[in-house]
């Protein structure tokens, strides 16, 4: 039986005979973010089911497709879709597309997702650069024997975010004249959403938006020696003291309508990328 370092080989293997180019840059798009990154020029287009020992999406707002393309001498791929925990994969499904994008190299990572918010200066539809996460899943993707290929035993995570990345998201936001905010992003396992008292609870151990992805996908993406950005789009607002209910259908159309703001602060983000050992 093939372990998941033979798997992630095989899967990039099957991708460098599909696309033309190294890859630099990934993108992965969040729930009803697939349509933020129409700047790409696309030269390559692969559903995941096609693609050997690959899961499959199955949460509304992912289209489930892998792309490869082009934004000037930037070459890109990027995730419309992703895996989460409550879906039933294990931390290291979840994480798959991490070690195929390692074998492909990869050295740029950029996360985006939709979160919910829990502090006062964050409104729906807000972009925020995430400074550092919370991992309330109960799970990590390095558990059991690590592959020192990939990465040592125990990555250091204080520095998980990226500072030079998240100012470059900063001055693409100023640049558009739209406010990107900073903060904390706490991921559970989900699916159901938080009750009121969890919400103080996060609010209380210092989160800013919470979400049910993103830790995963980091986690593994600073073992593999990546840099990160991510960027949550704030969906809806958490008040404990005046809880409203919120479904997946005004999350994802929250997410949609921000997206094209997404776009091009991805755009302007990509094209100002400058190369760091």
């Amino acid at each position: 039986m093939k372990n998941d370092k033979h798997r992630a080989e095989d899967t990039a293997g099957y991708l460098r005979r599909q696309v033309v180019g190294p890859v630099e840059i990934g993108i992965f798009t969040g729930t009803g973010l697939g349509g933020s990154v129409g700047f790409i020029r696309v030269d390559t287009e692969i559903a995941y089911r096609d693609l050997p020992f690959f899961p499959v999406s199955t949460v509304p707002g992912h289209a489930g497709k892998m792309l490869f393309g082009r934004l000037k001498d930037r070459h890109v791929m990027v995730m419309q879709g992703r895996f989460h925990l409550y879906e039933g994969y294990s931390a290291r499904e979840v994480t798959f597309p991490i070690r195929v994008m390692q074998e492909l190299g990869v050295k740029v990572l950029i996360v985006t997702n939709a979160a919910g918010g829990l502090t006062a200066r964050l409104q729906a539809g807000d972009i925020m650069v995430i400074r550092d996460h919370i991992n309330l899943t109960g799970d990590n993707p390095l558990v059991g024997e690590n592959e020192e290929s990939w990465g040592v035993r125990f990555p250091d995570m204080s520095g998980a975010y990226d500072a030079d990345l998240a100012q470059t998201a900063g001055k693409a936001g100023r640049h558009h004249g739209m406010e990107v905010k900073s903060g904390v992003y706490a991921g559970l396992k989900g699916p159901s959403l938080e009750t009121p008292a969890e919400v103080r609870f996060l609010k209380t151990i210092g989160a800013d938006a919470v979400g049910f992805s993103t830790v995963q996908e980091v986690i593994a993406a600073v073992h593999a020696r990546m840099r990160v950005l991510g960027l949550s789009i704030i969906t809806n607002i958490n008040d404990p003291d005046a809880p409203m209910p919120a479904t997946v259908e005004e999350i994802i159309a929250t997410a949609e309508a921000a997206a094209p703001r997404l776009e091009k602060l991805l755009q302007t983000i990509v094209e100002q990328f400058n190369d760091k050992p």
